[in-house]
């Protein structure tokens, strides 16, 4: 998947470093769910990448920006009743912010998503002060959908969460129709 000089592609072990390197900043941390730990060294990116292999088709891709690695972004499909739903996570490291590459990486894989996952929804958890990352997804067309008060516990801080989401129209058209 490709717009210009961004694309999307598998992770490979040998993007480790490069992986440790770029998350291994507070500034993403702070925006990113508790689970992706900080510090982050080579070893924590060698286990997140060997664990993308597990899922077919994968829902885990680097973010290429002029044949750099320089973030990731995930689909994270839900399961039961939500199995056509996803919800979408990125970054992108601090030397390559202002460029817009997540604008692009987000168009790439809801469309992958759409397309090659055959999602109907797509929906992102924005915590209240990533105005950039509410841009990114309003640029692709996400609405807005709610705001979850004080929904978010992070750096010791209560949050509100921003919830967006876009729709497949010709899917959900498709399956109201049957």
């Amino acid at each position: 998947m490709e717009d210009n000089n961004v694309r999307l592609r598998e992770l490979i072990v040998s993007d480790k470093p490069k992986v440790a390197k770029l998350i291994n900043n507070k500034k993403i941390w702070d925006n990113v769910r508790d689970y992706i730990p900080y510090p982050y060294d080579q070893d924590d990116a060698e286990t997140f990448i060997l664990g993308t292999k597990e899922k077919l088709p994968r829902q885990a891709l680097a973010i290429v920006f002029n044949d750099e690695l320089c973030g990731v972004i995930s689909l994270i499909v839900q399961d039961d009743i939500y199995k056509r739903s996803a919800e979408i996570g990125y970054w992108i490291g601090e030397p390559y912010w202002g460029k817009g590459i997540a604008t692009k990486a987000v168009a790439l894989i809801t469309h992958y998503g759409f397309k090659k996952l055959n999602l109907i929804r797509i929906y992102a958890g924005i915590f209240e002060y990533n105005t950039a990352s509410m841009h990114v997804l309003e640029k692709n067309g996400y609405k807005k959908e709610a705001i979850f008060q004080k929904a978010v516990f992070k750096n010791n801080q209560i949050w509100d969460e921003h919830r967006y989401f876009i729709l497949n129209e010709n899917a959900v058209k498709k399956y109201n129709m049957s």
